[in-house]
């Protein structure tokens, strides 16, 4: 199998109860685990299992693979972890086996700003030879505009065309982003980005998984984009405070 279909069988297992990918595919010397609910090691995940219960369910809805890495963006239905949920899960993979994993989760909202869910749109990975071009434009709408360095390079990175929005408070378009990221401001509650850890790509999808402020909460921001002809024509993404470290249950951290 290859390391894509192994990662997505992971994550059915949640659903259908098997333990078996996980058992094969996750490697017995080392499982570094960095969602903080979590604890560490290949037999914590195993005894999550019967905890998760008969309604649980996964949807992979994308997977794109960068080298040693696999990111899925996934729908949940989890009763212990809130239910229904939007996720991304980033595997890296070492020799074939699972050694790390992070991931970032947070509630689905029914009704979003632009009609659109946080899942639906274009799922097929095309332009493979575009993929490092793609991410160099990723990196530079990260630090440019979301980390702010050069915000007025705007649509130097989204389409002034074709912008399908995804994030459940904001409106398809370039000009209903720039409004709420001014709304946020004004009010007092901006969007930051502090420090980018994390970028994979594969063809026209590049996800960017970086931590920061917001709404007053130390927050991580999972971001997946859609590139095409250049620019920036779709986002999707999760946002997930990370807890105090008190309530840590492992010790590696978010990221």
């Amino acid at each position: 199998m290859s390391n894509k279909e192994k990662a997505v069988a992971i994550l059915n297992a949640l659903a259908s109860g098997d333990a078996a990918p996980l058992q094969q595919y996750i490697s017995d010397e080392t499982y570094i685990q960095h969602n903080l609910s979590a604890p560490d090691g290949k037999a914590a995940f195993l005894g999550m299992l019967p905890m998760l219960g008969d309604d649980a369910k996964v949807n992979v809805v994308r997977v794109i693979e960068d080298g040693n890495f696999v990111a899925c963006h996934t729908e949940y239905f989890l009763a212990p972890f809130g239910g229904a949920l939007v996720g991304f899960d980033v595997f890296r993979f070492e020799d074939g086996l699972v050694v790390e994993h992070w991931d970032n989760l947070q509630p689905i909202v029914a009704e979003t700003a632009s009609g659109r869910s946080q899942f639906d749109g274009p799922t097929e990975i095309t332009d493979l030879d575009k993929t490092d071009a793609n991410k160099v434009l990723a990196s530079g709408f990260l630090t440019d505009i979301l980390m702010g360095a050069a915000p007025e390079k705007i649509t130097d990175y989204i389409s002034t065309e074709v912008y399908h929005q995804h994030n459940p408070a904001v409106g398809d378009g370039l000009g209903a982003l720039g409004a709420a990221l001014q709304a946020m401001a004004e009010a007092g509650t901006p969007m930051v980005y502090d420090k980018n850890h994390l970028i994979v790509g594969e063809g026209n999808f590049v996800l960017l998984a970086s931590e920061g402020q917001f709404m007053g909460e130390h927050v991580a921001f999972f971001d997946l984009i859609r590139i095409a002809d250049g620019l920036i024509v779709e986002h999707w993404d999760v946002v997930q405070a990370i807890p105090a470290r008190e309530e840590w249950q492992n010790e590696n951290g978010k990221f």
